[in-house]
């Protein structure tokens, strides 16, 4: 089948809290797949998504949603049922990697260096601090940093039932000083490490997605040593869950107290955002991967669980 006789479906928005980010991803990579020669519909998911699909019958999904439903193994499972083959990892893959605290389980089973922490529930926080100070409280289950905090000393944050709609499990982590870095990995291949700094100390999410929120040094200015320990771990925690597709790994380097330092995973993102200037494509360009070029081999290599 030709590109121009491949009909692809781009879902995009839903309702987690990173439909705005998912809406910009979805139109973005529809309009690069339009460049790369496939027919192309976008639709804005809703909780009739599978009747829309089966009227619509495109032949492949190119998965541009974000949080909840679209990259914790829900619609991956929905889209099996349907027999549509679809971007990015399968069911397994991704609710593990949704999952913040089974995602590091098995990222320590193999060898992987993770901050250390501990789920709480939301009472552990009424006599006190759980942990030392500093340290970070996360959703076990969201992405794009939404929900976290530092806690820093003089910080009178509290998560209660009333403000933290996350359920009633925080994951709690020891703060890591250090800097920020990334690692995208393609179809199994670690691309490069870029380094994110940002004014507001901290790369959450609206350093993330406000315009001039945060630079990319890309590649990297940091030791080699390090730089390949990173790229190996990204390779290495991308097999380790059965990722497919594209995935990013994020962490802490820590070069504060010793030379060369110490490298941290925090987490893995099956499904990163897909904008020109989001950290994956930025990165594939490094290695001479153009955008529409990118999106493409995403959607030819599309397929549903076996």
């Amino acid at each position: 089948m030709t590109r121009a006789d491949t009909h692809v479906a781009v879902l995009k928005g839903g309702w987690s809290p990173e439909r705005e980010v998912s809406l910009s991803s979805g139109h973005e990579c529809a309009k690069a797949l339009r460049t790369a020669g496939f027919r192309v519909s976008e639709i804005d998911v809703d909780r009739k998504i599978a009747g829309t699909l089966e009227a619509m019958g495109p032949d492949v999904i190119f998965n541009a949603l974000h949080g909840p439903v679209g990259e914790d193994g829900t619609i991956q499972g929905l889209l099996n049922v349907l027999g549509i083959p679809y971007t990015h990892s399968g069911v397994r893959a991704s609710s593990v990697a949704m999952d913040k605290p089974t995602a590091k389980d098995v990222f320590l089973r193999h060898g992987l260096r993770c901050p250390g922490g501990m789920v709480v529930g939301l009472d552990a926080f009424e006599q006190g601090d759980p942990m030392d100070r500093p340290y970070v409280i996360k959703p076990i289950d969201q992405g794009s940093s939404v929900g976290v905090h530092i806690m820093r000393e003089g910080c009178n944050y509290r998560p209660t039932a009333g403000d933290w709609p996350f359920g009633d499990q925080v994951l709690i982590e020891p703060f890591i000083d250090g800097r920020e870095l990334t690692v995208a990995v393609l179809d199994g291949e670690p691309l490069e490490v870029t380094e994110i700094t940002s004014d507001r100390g901290f790369y959450d999410y609206e350093a993330k997605y406000e315009e001039g929120g945060s630079v990319h040094l890309l590649p990297a200015p940091i030791p080699a040593v390090i730089r390949e320990e990173a790229l190996e771990t990204a390779r290495r925690a991308h097999t380790a869950l059965g990722c497919r597709g594209v995935s990013r790994c994020d962490f802490r380097y820590d070069d504060t107290a010793s030379d060369p330092g110490t490298l941290y995973l925090l987490e893995i993102n099956t499904q990163p955002g897909m904008t020109p200037t989001s950290l994956v494509p930025e990165q594939a360009a490094f290695r001479g991967i153009g955008f529409a070029d990118l999106v493409a081999r995403m959607v030819e290599g599309a397929r549903c669980d076996c």
